[in-house]
């Protein structure tokens, strides 16, 4: 599969969309032009010009540092079938630019995307150590963690909510990606499967562990979202904008303090104990 920019493309977003590497990003543009549509990980690694997936439902791929793969062929893409965890651990690179900001990952980060978001590249310095894990729903099929997996609000994070990890954080990661790298790489069997899913259950364990250690670590920045919050429901309650805008949503919200509102919820349940919506209705009456 050749994927190519279509040339109506304004040049703001075609620069924000090239790149060797695609995260998540919202992309203002008329919906039903030429949207790119992955809908099986084959394709995407025909498109990257990378080997077939020996699973068809699930591939880990290691960019960047010392491999051999031409970062340069990874394609752009705009949704995406199937969820997508990117490692990204190299100490000394991984400073990527997202929109007009550059983000620093040089400690290490964890990123998460599920299936049927927008997603654009972004520029990524082509030496960082890159691990992509990608998997399709069908994989999880007949396992508590086809249902549990919605649960995990992180998966809706910006790209600027990513997981920021300790050194002893991303080591934990590392290593489950390496028994699941060596499991799908030479021993796919009838256990294979189980296998697999048990330690991306544990990642998954991990990083929600690790996001409440980051919303700890960053209590002064939270607890300065949390007044903005407050600031912002007093004036929405007070000037009676209700009667004129309806019930406030969460979305609202998030938008109005410019962060996700899966982020928020979670933000607010580490500090009050209240997810976003149980505090619209605590404010409310």
């Amino acid at each position: 599969m050749k994927v190519i920019l279509p040339e109506n493309l304004p040049d703001p977003i075609k620069n924000t969309i090239r790149g060797n590497f695609s995260i998540k990003i919202n992309l203002h543009y008329e919906k039903g032009k030429n949207i790119i549509r992955f809908k099986s990980i084959s394709e995407i690694h025909d498109a990257a010009g990378l080997p077939k997936p020996q699973h068809p439902l699930i591939s880990m791929t290691h960019c960047g540092g010392h491999t051999d793969l031409d970062l340069s062929k990874d394609p752009v893409y705009d949704v995406l079938d199937f969820y997508k965890i990117v490692l990204i651990t190299d100490p000394r690179k991984g400073k990527m630019k997202y929109g007009q900001s550059h983000y620093d990952f040089k400690e290490g980060s964890l990123m998460f995307l599920a299936p049927n978001q927008v997603v654009g590249s972004v520029e990524q310095d082509y030496s960082a150590s890159t691990r992509v894990l990608l998997f399709h729903p069908d994989f999880l099929l007949g396992f508590p963690l086809a249902q549990k997996i919605k649960q995990y609000q992180y998966f809706s994070y910006s790209v600027n909510e990513a997981l920021h990890l300790s050194d002893q954080e991303r080591e934990v990661m590392l290593s489950l990606f390496k028994i699941m790298k060596e499991e799908l790489s030479s021993r796919i069997d009838e256990f294979s499967q189980e296998v697999v899913i048990a330690q991306l259950e544990l990642l998954l364990h991990y990083a929600n562990r690790f996001y409440k250690r980051q919303f700890i670590t960053r209590k002064a920045v939270n607890n300065d979202l949390l007044q903005r919050t407050e600031a912002i429901l007093d004036t929405y309650f007070n000037n009676q904008q209700t009667l004129q805008h309806g019930t406030l949503t969460v979305q609202f919200l998030a938008d109005q303090l410019s962060i996700s509102a899966g982020y928020l919820s979670d933000m607010l349940r580490s500090l009050i104990g209240q997810n976003a919506q149980q505090y619209i209705h605590f404010k409310l009456h």
